[in-house]
């Protein structure tokens, strides 16, 4: 047997791609470690499939995991590159606005070239229950402590869970320690993406991101989002943000509260192949 597949990255953000619309998405969690495996396997950090839509009102499903096999609910950098595949695939003209389906819900997509994409990630979500996240109730920002360090973090639901810790040097050594220890908080039940924040100006932020189930990644589309939104629900920023992550940069803007926060960037595609070691024991 052998699965074929699409390898894309959205700013370096990797993914394998499989086009589930036709049979069913199989593989389980051991089968996803075997196939993200960057030495034995393909290697990524999310696992995207492609099905028919569970909801009426939209025209596809995309399904996430990471690279651990544990499932997600959304990735900003994925949903650019299910659309740039569709697209590719003729399933979506361009210009056109589509909602498509993600674990956490629906998106509206809309392909601007064949490699541009702008997503509606809905709007932030800073109910603690919503990450979900052990706090008293909402707030600008939560002290938490991380072995034995206090850290002022905040808190956002961008449809998975994100933990943003302004910092004036991305760099700085403490940051390789902190960004594993807050991804497996026992304070958020579900793990969490921890992200680290500079702010260069109001229109301008620089991150790094510790993914939970992927590590260290070149780039996280809704750590960019999550950054923005605590930044610009704190009054920090403007309306519309270039956030600079390793991998390269996206467009984030947002009006506010009772909006809609779009995130522009990049799709690209890097190789089509076919995977032949569907059995993760061999």
């Amino acid at each position: 047997m052998s699965l074929a597949f699409s390898k894309m990255h959205g700013i370096g953000n990797d993914f394998v791609l499989l086009d589930c619309r036709r049979q069913p998405f199989a593989l389980d969690a051991a089968q996803i470690r075997a196939l993200a495996d960057r030495h034995t396997g393909v290697g990524f950090d999310q696992l995207l499939s492609v099905e028919p839509a569970r909801d009426p009102t939209c025209a596809f499903y995309y399904g996430i995991w990471n690279a651990d096999g544990t499932p997600s609910g959304q990735c900003g950098n994925g949903v650019r590159c299910v659309a740039a595949w569709l697209h590719r695939a003729g399933a979506l003209a361009l210009g056109e606005e589509v909602r498509i389906e993600s674990p956490s819900g629906a998106v509206t997509i809309r392909v601007l070239d064949p490699h541009r994409v702008t997503v509606d990630m809905g709007e932030p979500q800073f109910d603690p229950a919503r990450l979900p996240f052990q706090a008293d109730g909402v707030a600008a920002d939560y002290v938490i402590d991380a072995d034995g360090e206090a850290l002022r973090i905040g808190a956002v639901s961008m449809g998975n869970p994100h933990a943003v810790i302004p910092v004036s040097d991305l760099h700085a050594s403490a940051l390789e320690r902190l960004g594993p220890l807050l991804s497996v908080h026992p304070r958020f039940a579900e793990g969490v993406n921890a992200g680290f924040v500079q702010a260069v100006d109001r229109g301008h932020l620089r991150l790094r991101v510790h993914e939970r189930g992927a590590g260290w990644t070149l780039a996280c589309g809704t750590g960019a989002c999550a950054a923005m939104a605590v930044l610009r629900a704190r009054g920090e920023v403007d309306a519309s943000v270039t956030v600079d992550l390793p991998g390269g940069a996206l467009q984030i803007d947002w009006a506010g509260p009772g909006q809609p926060l779009w995130m522009t960037g990049p799709a690209a595609f890097a190789f089509e192949g076919e995977w032949l070691a569907l059995d993760a024991t061999h």
